[in-house]
């Protein structure tokens, strides 16, 4: 059971082709601009035919190339919601969440819509319009109107894009509770990694239309699996480097040799910590190395400082990482003499394949 995509579609600068199988939950969809995201949604909702392979869901084969089954929108119990919603201006909230029940007397259309308004707090705008409501308030609707139909699999592309961060969390939290009784798949695409990580089980990094790297969210990001993995999910520090044992590995262009705790099974590849991982410490030692602060730029609750390793900065471009720590912090590291020292925790360095 679950979701089941094998399939082939070529596109002009570079083919989707992806092979990926999933059981129930919330998978997030990860990938630059142009990786092929969106167009899976639309591939897997009826909105786009592939070129060859199948689609199965819950057992329900969607589309299938060789068996000559490519199934209308309306027949893939797939909901959709949309990144601008795509509510119909001239329906009422309530005609737009009961739209897609045409197999539903009127009776239990209006019953059916209004059991979900309730549900999602909207139970006093039947009435109105999308116009007259807020964009909080139409994404309620829209993934009310997704629901509706008791879809086997939900596709959610990017449904918080034009979302300001304090409505953005809100909206967050409340669709964790609205799909927490959702039995089936749920395909949620977006750029955001912190969007991803609150309200997914696994992650797929998406690059140039392939699924690059799957698996669940902690070993995603803890330990990605590639440098596209690496860098989607938010790393800011990466370095090409060379093997020099099975758990040391150079960086030339950081000056520097640093054990890691896991293997390191290729000569070749990439070293990277995230920002939040570095340590401060009071001295030499292994995986310990002198900084200089080439640059800093501020949060409300945030800082970030660039710091080259091994020399004094030459200008705010001359650095090799970048250190995200608390304000506090930072007061504390403000009084210091530099150099200082930082530690990379073998636990915490990863290397992997480009």
């Amino acid at each position: 059971m679950g979701l089941q995509v094998d399939i082939i579609k070529k596109l002009s600068g570079f083919n989707l082709q992806v092979c990926l199988s999933c059981e129930q939950g919330i998978i997030g969809v990860l990938g630059a601009s142009g990786a092929g995201k969106s167009m899976l949604l639309s591939c897997i909702a009826g909105l786009v035919d592939p070129d060859q392979g199948h689609i199965i869901v819950n057992g329900k084969t969607f589309f299938d190339s060789d068996k000559k089954i490519n199934l209308p929108p309306r027949e893939r119990t797939a909901g959709f919601l949309f990144q601008n919603y795509a509510l119909f201006p001239h329906l009422t909230i309530a005609e737009n969440i009961a739209f897609g029940l045409d197999n539903l007397s009127k009776a239990d259309k209006h019953k059916k819509a209004a059991a979900l308004m309730e549900r999602f707090n909207i139970e006093g705008m039947a009435k109105r319009y999308p116009s007259q409501i807020s964009g909080g308030q139409q994404q309620r609707v829209a993934l009310a109107r997704a629901l509706a139909v008791e879809p086997e699999i939900l596709l959610l592309d990017e449904p918080f894009s034009a979302l300001d961060n304090h409505l953005k969390n809100h909206l967050i939290k409340d669709m964790l509770v609205s799909l927490k009784d959702f039995n089936g798949v749920t395909l949620f695409v977006t750029h955001n990694m912190e969007e991803a990580y609150r309200l997914c089980d696994r992650i797929a990094v998406f690059k140039s239309g392939r699924v690059e790297t799957f698996g669940l969210k902690e070993e995603v990001f803890q330990k990605p699996a590639s440098f596209e993995a690496a860098k989607i999910t938010g790393c800011k520090n990466i370095a090409a480097a060379v093997q020099k044992s099975n758990n040391t590995a150079e960086i030339p262009d950081w000056g520097i040799t640093v054990s890691i705790s896991t293997g390191i099974e290729t000569n070749n590849g990439f070293v990277g910590i995230r920002a939040n991982h570095i340590l401060q410490t009071d001295g030499p030692g292994e995986n310990c190395f002198p900084v200089w602060i080439a640059d800093e730029s501020q949060t409300p609750f945030r800082t970030s400082l660039y710091l080259k390793i091994g020399s004094e900065a030459n200008n705010q471009d001359d650095f090799h990482i970048q250190w995200e720590i608390s304000r506090d912090q930072r007061e504390i590291i403000r009084s210091m003499a530099q150099p200082f020292y930082i530690y990379l925790d073998p636990r915490r360095v990863f290397f992997v394949q480009d």
